[in-house]
């Protein structure tokens, strides 16, 4: 069985502000190595750690609430979850050295996509299909990300997997697109969506989109767990189910909370934090799906 701890990962964090080489150099403060600009097409620095992995800090286009000078996205590099520790350690460097997250910025993680087959990415692409109402709201995804870089996962790939069952990538890729796309190319419309497939059928991972800037290492940690169990719970369940769940604002604090638990396996103290932070943007009581019961007269 796999679990959360044993799926590889990485992340991209949009920032604003510091910009792009003293984000490198306040990786450089936790990690090591040394920093050196690269240049290019997204006037990239990067830092490469004494372990001899690269970091990167981007020019991202998207961040036009920033002049060019002041964005920075940080994409890590492969990480495993023993390196989480390290991961918070380099947010809160960023956060010192003057990166702030922005309301039109956002956080993309990555989860190695060398281990799922057909049945796994089906099993995920429905998880994610029928909760992410839920998802949504958990997450707060500014509503302006959800209509151009952030879009809903398409109803009609559903469609086809359920018609279809793919059996293979290759007819997995041709329900993600629509049609038997054997090149795909990095800016594929496609890419845009909460739960992003052309990512793995372009590079290898599977990317999470929903996620909003910011510069809190536990929240941040909270949303790679949560992605990792996603991940888990889709490798090693039989099958899933796609029926879309009806999302109701009275009672959704439960329904995440039994989606983080019984569906998740985010149980006890170590995911103690994990649930804070998911449950934190929505209403109603996380024990009782109908509010506390009062006792009879």
């Amino acid at each position: 069985m796999t679990t959360l701890k044993d799926i590889r990962f990485g992340i991209e964090i949009e920032t604003v502000r510091a910009g792009r080489e003293r984000s490198a150099q306040a990786i450089q403060s936790v990690v090591g190595g040394r920093v050196r600009y690269v240049g290019g097409c997204y006037d990239e620095w990067e830092c490469q750690a004494a372990d001899g992995r690269i970091w990167k800090c981007l020019n991202d286009s998207s961040l036009t609430a920033a002049p060019s000078n002041l964005r920075a996205e940080v994409v890590s590099p492969i990480l495993s979850y023993a390196d989480l520790e390290t991961l918070q350690e380099i947010i809160r460097a960023l956060r010192r050295t003057g990166c702030r997250p922005h309301r039109c910025a956002g956080i993309h993680i990555h989860i190695d996509g060398s281990n799922f087959d057909a049945k796994s990415l089906n099993n995920l692409a429905k998880m994610w299909y029928k909760q992410e109402n839920l998802i949504i709201a958990a997450l707060g995804t500014n509503p302006d990300r959800l209509r151009n870089y952030t879009r809903p996962m398409n109803s009609e790939f559903i469609d086809r997997i359920e018609r279809k069952r793919p059996r293979n990538r290759e007819e997995f890729a041709e329900a993600w697109y629509g049609y038997r796309n054997t090149r795909p190319e990095h800016y594929d419309r496609t890419r845009y969506t909460t739960m992003n497939f052309h990512s793995l059928l372009y590079r290898g991972s599977i990317e999470c989109r929903a996620f909003e800037s910011t510069l809190h290492s536990g929240r941040i940690k909270a949303y790679i767990q949560f992605v990792l169990a996603l991940g888990a719970k889709a490798l090693n369940s039989r099958a899933a189910c796609s029926k879309k769940r009806e999302y109701n604002p009275a009672t959704a604090k439960y329904d995440f909370r039994v989606f983080a638990i019984l569906n998740l396996g985010l149980t006890g103290d170590e995911f103690k934090n994990t649930r804070k932070h998911l449950l934190a943007n929505l209403s109603g009581s996380a024990a009782w799906k109908h509010g506390r019961p009062t006792a009879n007269a």
